[in-house]
C-alpha cells in the first residue's frame, strides 16, 4: 500500500559546497569576512616582516603573532558577552572603525620612521583589539541566517573566506612590501576596513524578541564560562583545540625567518609559502562534506595532526622553496580539516543562548594556544635554532596525540538535546514578586526507594550539570535526617529575573531530564517545589 505523497514528510534539502551562498544575509556576511581577513593577514605580514627589518631577535620577530593573538584570548568572553546583549551590526562596525584607527597609527608610524620593535608589538596589540570583538559577533549571527542543517558547511565555507584571504593577503601585500614599503599595506588596511564597516551597514539585524530584561553585562560572562564548565564534550573540545595550536603555531610564527634564512629568500618567499598554505587550505574545504561521512571528527583530527607534524618537519630540512612550498600544501589542509572538525563539534555543543559567549570561550582556547605557542617556538629558536625548534614542534605534536588520547571529540551532538524547550508548569506566587528580588532559591522534594539510590545519584549528578549550565548560582542534594527516603535538591538563581530566564533556557534534553526524575520517585503526587526569595534585614 502506497501512502498519499501529501501526507510524506518533505525530504531535506540538499547541502551544496556554496549553498548556505544563496541566502542574501549570509552572503553580505561571508563577503565582509572575507574582506576583513584579506586586511588582517595583510596587515600581519606587513607587520611580521617590518619586525625582521627592526630586529634580528627570533624571540621578537615570534612575538608579532603573539602580539595580534594575546588580544582576542583576553576580550573575547567580554565581546562574546556583549554580542549576546547589544545589537550585533552596531558592534561589528564599532569594532572595523577601531581596526582602521589602528592601522592608520600603524602607516603614520611606519612613514615617520620612528617605529621600534616594541612599538610595533604595541599597535600590532591596539589593532588586534578590535579583531578580538569582531570574531563572537560574527559567529553568532551565522547560525542565525542559516538553517541547522547548512550550518557546517556555513562554517566550511567561512574557513574558505580566512584561507582565500591567506592567500589573497599575503600576495597583496606581498607586491606591496616589494614596491612601496610596510606604511602602504597598513594604509590599504585602514581603507579596507572601513570598506567592511560600510558593507555591514546594510545589516538590518533583527534582535531577538524577549519578555524579559537584557542580561547584564558581568552576569553574561559568568553564566557563559559555567556553561562551558559543565560541559563535558565542550571542554574536551576546547583542551583539544589548544593543544592542536600549541604545536602547529611553531610553523606560523617561525616562517618568516624560515623565508628570509632560504636562498634568496625575501618577502616575495614568505607570501609564496603562505599562500602554498592557503591554497592548501581551500583544496582540502572542497573534499570536507565527503571527509565527514566518512571519517568520525576524533580520526580527522588525528589525521590532521599526523599530517601537520610531517609537513612541519619537511619545511625544517628543506633545502630550497620549492620542497618547502610543496610541504606548506598538507601543512593548509592539515589545518583546516582539523579546525573545521573542532569548530562544527563546539558550534553542536552550544545551544543557541550560549553560543556566542561559547564560542569565543573556544576563540580564547585558539588564541591561547596560538601566543603560548608562538611565544615558546621564538624562544626555542632563540636558542637551538629555526629548524631545530620546528622539529622539536613535530616531536612534541606526537607525543600530545598519544597523551591526549582518552580525550576524544565526540561525532556529533544530538540536536534536538539543545532545541529550546521551556518548562509548560507555569510560575505561579500568591503575590508579586519584583523583578530584582533575589536571590531566589529553590527546593524540590523526591521520596525515592532504596533499590533506585544509586540510579538516582546518577541522574543527580546530571541534574547538577544542567542547573548550572543554565545560569544557577549553586546546587546542592540534602537527605532527610529522620527519613533516608527522603531527598532535597536546592538551587539557586541570583534574582527573580536570572530564575525566569533559567526556565526559559530549559532545552528537550532537560525536558527528558526531568522525567528521568520523575521516574525515580516514589511519591502519590509529584516532588513538590518551593521557592524561597531573599529578603533584606535591617538592624
Amino acid at each position: 500500500m502506497t501512502s498519499d505523497p501529501a501526507e510524506r514528510p518533505a525530504a531535506e534539502p540538499t547541502v551544496t559546497a556554496w549553498s548556505p551562498l544563496r541566502q542574501p544575509v549570509f552572503r553580505m556576511l561571508w563577503t565582509a569576512w572575507l574582506t576583513a581577513n584579506v586586511s588582517m593577514w595583510m596587515n600581519d605580514v606587513a607587520a611580521a616582516w617590518l619586525m625582521t627589518t627592526l630586529s634580528t631577535d627570533p624571540v621578537l620577530v615570534a612575538l608579532v603573532q603573539t602580539a595580534s593573538t594575546l588580544p582576542v584570548f583576553l576580550l573575547a568572553l567580554p565581546s562574546g558577552a556583549m554580542a549576546d546583549i547589544v545589537d550585533r551590526r552596531k558592534l561589528f562596525i564599532g569594532t572595523q572603525l577601531w581596526v582602521a584607527v589602528a592601522a592608520t597609527l600603524l602607516a603614520v608610524a611606519a612613514w615617520s620612521g620612528t617605529l621600534s620593535g616594541y612599538a610595533l608589538l604595541l599597535l600590532v596589540f591596539l589593532h588586534g583589539m578590535g579583531l578580538a570583538v569582531r570574531w563572537p559577533v560574527f559567529a553568532a549571527a551565522v547560525p542565525e541566517v542559516v538553517s541547522r542543517v547548512e550550518l557546517p558547511q556555513a562554517m566550511a565555507l567561512n574557513a574558505v573566506a580566512m584561507h582565500v584571504s591567506r592567500i589573497i593577503g599575503p600576495v597583496a601585500a606581498g607586491a606591496l612590501l616589494a614596491a612601496v614599503g610596510s606604511a602602504y599595506v597598513f594604509a590599504l588596511n585602514a581603507v579596507l576596513s572601513l570598506a567592511v564597516a560600510a558593507l555591514i551597514w546594510r545589516w538590518r539585524h533583527q534582535a531577538r524578541a524577549s519578555a524579559l530584561p537584557g542580561e547584564r553585562f558581568v552576569g553574561a560572562m559568568r553564566v557563559g564560562l559555567q556553561y562551558v564548565a559543565q560541559s563535558p564534550p565542550l571542554r574536551v573540545v576546547l583542551l583539544r583545540v589548544f593543544v592542536f595550536l600549541l604545536h602547529i603555531s611553531a610553523l606560523i610564527a617561525l616562517l618568516p625567518l624560515i623565508a628570509k634564512g632560504m636562498p634568496g629568500g625575501g618577502a616575495g618567499t614568505y607570501t609564496a609559502l603562505l599562500s602554498c598554505m592557503g591554497l592548501g587550505a581551500v583544496a582540502a574545504t572542497m573534499w570536507m562534506p565527503k571527509m565527514r561521512q566518512r571519517m568520525s571528527q576524533q580520526r580527522v583530527l588525528v589525521a590532521a595532526t599526523l599530517v601537520h607534524a610531517a609537513a612541519t618537519a619537511v619545511v625544517a630540512c628543506a633545502p630550497n622553496v620549492w620542497v618547502a612550498a610543496l610541504a606548506m600544501l598538507p601543512a593548509g589542509s592539515a589545518w583546516i580539516a582539523a579546525g573545521s572538525s573542532m569548530t562544527v563539534s563546539a558550534q553542536l555543543s552550544l545551544p543557541d543562548w550560549a553560543r556566542a559567549r561559547g564560542m569565543s570561550i573556544f576563540l580564547m582556547a585558539f588564541m591561547a594556544g596560538t601566543a603560548a605557542g608562538a611565544a615558546l617556538w621564538g624562544s626555542v629558536a632563540s636558542y637551538a635554532g629555526v629548524r631545530n625548534g620546528l622539529l622539536t614542534s613535530s616531536a612534541l605534536a606526537l607525543v600530545l596525540l598519544a597523551a591526549l588520547r582518552r580525550w576524544r571529540l565526540e561525532d556529533r551532538t544530538a540536536e534536538d538535546d539543545l532545541m529550546p524547550r521551556p518548562t509548560d508548569i507555569p510560575v505561579v506566587t500568591t503575590s508579586p514578586v519584583e523583578p530584582g528580588s533575589g536571590p531566589v532559591v529553590v527546593t524540590i522534594e523526591y521520596l525515592i526507594d532504596a533499590q533506585d539510590e544509586r540510579a538516582f545519584a546518577e541522574v543527580m549528578k546530571e541534574t547538577r550539570r544542567s542547573r548550572l549550565r543554565g545560569g544557577a548560582l549553586s546546587w546542592g542534594l540534602m537527605r532527610d535526617a529522620d527519613d533516608p527516603h527522603c531527598y532535597i535538591e536546592y538551587f539557586m538563581d541570583e534574582n527573580w529575573v536570572e530564575h525566569q530566564r533559567r526556565i526559559d533556557r530549559l532545552t528537550a534534553g532537560d525536558a527528558r531530564l526531568r522525567q528521568r526524575r520523575l521516574a525515580l520517585h516514589k511519591g502519590m503526587q509529584p516532588p513538590r517545589t518551593t521557592r524561597f526569595v531573599g529578603k533584606n534585614v535591617v538592624g
